[in-house]
């Protein structure tokens, strides 16, 4: 990618551990989601626009500049694109946190786009078609399907799970056109413009929303404790860091080091919540972490 020619070989370092931090605070910001769906009835709607608009306030009282718009106005279509996007992804992925838990939207939400993104990669003849790509493409699409199915396929046909996996596999599919543009906007713009930005559209996307279902602001401290932090560390602060990743990083090297995400949110979900995966699921969920690994270690070895 021509954006990452003007940084040295350890910018890109710094740029994988930027990337999976943002990959764990969005783990968290998955607990938070769950609880807040689950205990104080709020709506996914509600919850990404009320993180959004936190998370822009934050932004744009550190990174607004008096020549801000002169730099995102030649960009502003694929600002307003990409800012669509990640507020659609978010939202999708909150949809099926609402109807099957977190665990398993967060883990094909974030665990489908590197193979999407690799995919494009092929058609665009940026990737090069072996047995090993093949291998970690089976296997990822082999554990998606393990992943979704709950005890031997008891409840894999009931509504909420086909409507989940549904929302979970939208938000792959934009997620991963986000990250395909995210790197030259960062880099163009700079990492905080262009996260203050996007999460500025995002927020004004999630507020059209309140036309159609009514908005709500928390009625009391712990939740707007969540929002607080959901909008300064999971919106803010992780976006800002994987805006400087994006810059650094190739966009399947920046989906696999926000693999952190999902292990960050099973992990959390069993410990605090209780959810649990079956036994094919744990193979799935394995299977699909093998597979992004070997995808993540072959982009590292074309770029080394």
């Amino acid at each position: 990618m021509s954006h990452q020619a003007s940084y040295p070989p350890n910018a890109a370092r710094l740029g994988l551990l930027a990337a999976c931090g943002a990959g764990f605070l969005w783990g968290t910001g998955a607990l938070i989601v769950n609880v807040l769906i689950a205990r104080h009835g709020f709506t996914p709607e509600n919850i990404s626009l009320w993180r959004f608009l936190v998370g822009a306030i934050a932004l744009m009282a550190v990174f607004a500049r008096r020549n801000l718009w002169a730099a995102v106005r030649p960009r502003l279509g694929l600002v307003l694109v990409a800012g669509t996007c990640m507020a659609m992804y978010v939202l999708c992925w909150f949809l099926g946190i609402e109807r099957i838990g977190a665990s398993i939207p967060t883990l094909i939400a974030l665990c489908l786009p590197p193979v999407l993104v690799t995919l494009w990669a092929l058609m665009k003849g940026r990737e090069r078609l072996d047995v090993s790509l093949v291998l970690a493409l089976v296997a990822a699409l082999g554990g998606t399907v393990l992943l979704v199915l709950r005890h031997g396929g008891a409840a894999g046909g009931s509504g909420a799970m086909v409507a989940g996996v549904a929302f979970s596999v939208a938000s792959a599919v934009l997620y991963a056109g986000f990250t395909l543009v995210s790197g030259r906007l960062s880099h163009d713009l700079g990492a905080g413009q262009a996260a203050a930005c996007l999460t500025l559209v995002a927020a004004v996307v999630m507020g059209l929303t309140g036309f159609f279902r009514p908005l709500v602001w928390p009625a009391d401290v712990p939740p707007q404790a969540w929002f607080l932090y959901l909008g300064v560390v999971t919106a803010a602060l992780a976006l800002l860091a994987f805006s400087w990743g994006a810059a650094r990083l190739s966009p399947t090297a920046l989906t696999v080091a926000t693999l952190v995400e999902p292990l960050t949110a099973v992990v959390l979900a069993a410990l605090l919540l209780g959810e649990s995966l079956a036994p094919l699921q744990w193979l799935g969920g394995a299977l699909l972490i093998g597979s992004i690994w070997a995808l993540g270690k072959r982009c590292a070895s074309a770029h080394g």
